[in-house]
């Protein structure tokens, strides 16, 4: 259904000067000449076919009609103004929803995030971790942190951190860890991959240390990272992990990594957000702050 309305400066000319009951305040408050609010007032006034002002020699009054008119358009008025608030509210500070895969936001953003709050406490962080590859023209996120090869069209994205793989476990096990070959004593632990996952697997990376003779394939696996590491923490077994993962375990000691050998991952990490919003102010802050906490930690 099409409809028909005045135009918005008319009514806001209308508005104001109903509410002040005065076209010289009016114009004083939409900074423009007294001329421009009487002339959108007589625009308005010949498009509704009626006078909404009684104009006296010194004073100003609304018609039984201008009384009408002037309460919707009151509240009209307002919700705009408010819609628009909420909207610049949005762009400048409010709610940032970061949406990354659930290991990475468990090892990795959730333990630093305090530090962005400090920094941000205008910005509410929401953190929405899920396996699948969401689209910012569906799903209500501002920014997303992916794990893949890069090169996603109509986005912006900025690799944050490269990784690699290698083995990891409790200290205690460590110590009966002298060579990749003593792996043949322990259970490997495995995150689950899909068909093609082009990520190290024990396979490539026992390959890559010249190791033989072990079934790559034998031990538990896990449809999360976390939970693999929690195992490998609790001394249930090695887990070959991503170093951006285990990094924080490892400095405080909760992991070893017991061998050098690390392979280079075909997969990066990278911040994403729709290349027309990447400047907003709540985006903006916090792709500076991944990138100082990034550096930090390189």
């Amino acid at each position: 259904m099409s409809r028909r309305l005045p135009p918005l400066n008319a009514l806001r000319a209308f508005e104001a000067a109903a509410r002040h009951l005065s076209f010289t305040r009016a114009a004083e408050e939409l900074n423009v000449t007294q001329a421009a609010i009487s002339h959108q007032v007589k625009a308005l006034e010949d498009q509704l076919g009626m006078a909404l002002f009684r104009r006296l020699s010194r004073a100003l009054m609304l018609t039984d009609e201008g009384q009408t008119l002037f309460p919707p358009v009151r509240d009209a008025l307002d919700i705009l103004a408010e819609a628009a608030s909420r909207l610049s509210a949005r762009d400048s500070g409010g709610p940032l929803t970061v949406s990354t895969l659930p290991s990475f936001a468990a090892k990795w953003l959730v333990p630093r995030m305090s530090r962005f709050q400090d920094r941000h406490p205008e910005i509410e962080l929401r953190i929405a971790a899920a396996e699948r590859l969401i689209d910012f023209a569906r799903d209500d996120v501002d920014v997303a942190v992916r794990f893949g090869p890069g090169g996603w069209p109509g986005l912006r994205a900025e690799r944050i951190v490269d990784e690699a793989v290698t083995p990891v476990c409790c200290p205690a096990l460590a110590e009966r860890l002298r060579a990749p070959a003593d792996l043949a004593g322990a259970t490997l632990l495995h995150e689950e991959k899909l068909p093609r996952d082009p990520m190290p697997d024990w396979a490539a990376w026992l390959a890559a240390a010249g190791v033989t003779g072990i079934d790559a394939s034998r031990g538990p696996r896990f449809s999360h990272t976390h939970m693999m590491l929690q195992t490998a923490m609790d001394g249930h077994g090695v887990a070959l992990a991503g170093h951006v993962l285990v990094a924080d375990d490892i400095a405080a000691g909760r992991l070893v990594a017991p061998f050098d050998l690390r392979l280079t991952s075909p997969f990066n990490y990278y911040l994403v957000c729709p290349s027309a919003t990447a400047e907003r102010p709540k985006i903006r802050a916090f792709w500076e702050w991944v990138r100082e906490e990034t550096a930090a930690d390189r």
